[in-house]
């Protein structure tokens, strides 16, 4: 018998991976079909890499002032040119990179985190406290994301910890909202009313089926707003409220080269771009998944 057993484990395990690499390479398959969503996707996949290593390939230190050396132009020595206190500005992007994206990642899982739950707990049990968890969510969503990490970093202080905290707080209801939709969506369906009548507990319920359902739409929308996250990030930098000097961060080096702008473009142009070109990135790929995950958009 146990060998019996073992021979049913042995036949069922090449099945089980060659079904996960079919559902891979469907997955890639459709996603292909979008050059905007897969240009987006290998642009991150490189910001990425560079961020890991990138730090370890430059050879100038990111805040070592040489006013010697200030508002140098792009060249082969300084491939984005130096900035007002003469240091590196394509160093100090590639350092920013790693802290921009932390920043970016961090506060949407913290968020999603938290939001994952209060929208499963709202759209599984109902009742009270569906209504108490969406007043609540319809009072956050009320304030813009800028204005409502604006006010709490102002209250908790100005750093870059605070400004993580700030954009995972107003990423809760954005999750919280999406979640409690796709919840109430397979909530409804017949098997889990079988579930529920064989007296599977609420817990098995909802990690082992609704949880696993409703992943596609969280991680559009996890995707999506890592480049809100970024973009709120940097606006806070770049008026003071995030990271401090001579931290390279690329919305306070957009804020110290705003008063050059009109002499010395460069040393705005770099990091405005980078924030603009990997915010674009996130959102192409954010569509493209979308288009991929829904169900009512699968062919």
């Amino acid at each position: 018998m146990d060998n019996l057993t073992a021979d049913a484990r042995t036949t069922q395990q090449p099945g089980l991976h060659e079904a996960h690499r079919t559902r891979w390479k469907s997955f890639y398959y459709r996603l292909r079909k979008n050059k905007a969503a897969l240009f987006g996707g290998y642009f991150l996949l490189f910001v990425i890499l560079v961020a890991i290593i990138g730090p370890l390939l430059t050879q100038y230190d990111p805040s070592k002032i040489d006013y010697t050396a200030k508002f140098l132009k792009p060249s082969a020595d300084h491939w984005f040119g130096t900035d007002h206190n003469g240091r590196d500005i394509f160093t100090r992007i590639i350092h920013g990179m790693r802290l921009t994206l932390s920043v970016g990642f961090i506060s949407v899982i913290i968020g999603a985190a938290f939001g994952i739950v209060l929208g499963i707990v709202s759209g599984y049990y109902g009742g009270k406290w569906d209504t108490f968890i969406m007043r609540i969510t319809d009072v956050m969503l009320a304030f813009p994301g800028i204005l409502l990490a604006l006010a709490i970093v102002s209250v908790l202080g100005k750093n870059l910890f605070n400004v993580i905290i700030a954009v995972s707080i107003f990423s809760i209801p954005m999750f919280a909202r999406v979640v409690r939709g796709s919840t109430l969506a397979v909530r409804r369906l017949e098997y889990i009313d079988a579930m529920r009548s064989l007296g599977a507990s609420d817990r098995r319920i909802i990690f082992g089926h609704i949880l696993p359902n409703i992943l596609s739409p969280i991680i559009v929308q996890a995707t999506l707003r890592i480049a809100v996250a970024i973009l709120t990030a940097s606006g806070l930098s770049f008026l003071g409220l995030g990271a401090q000097p001579p931290t390279p961060e690329w919305g306070a080096m957009l804020n110290d080269g705003r008063n050059y702008i009109t002499d010395h473009p460069h040393v705005a142009l770099f990091p405005g771009l980078s924030i603009v070109l990997v915010v674009i990135a996130f959102n192409l790929l954010g569509d493209g998944l979308r288009d991929v995950l829904d169900p009512k958009l699968k062919k």
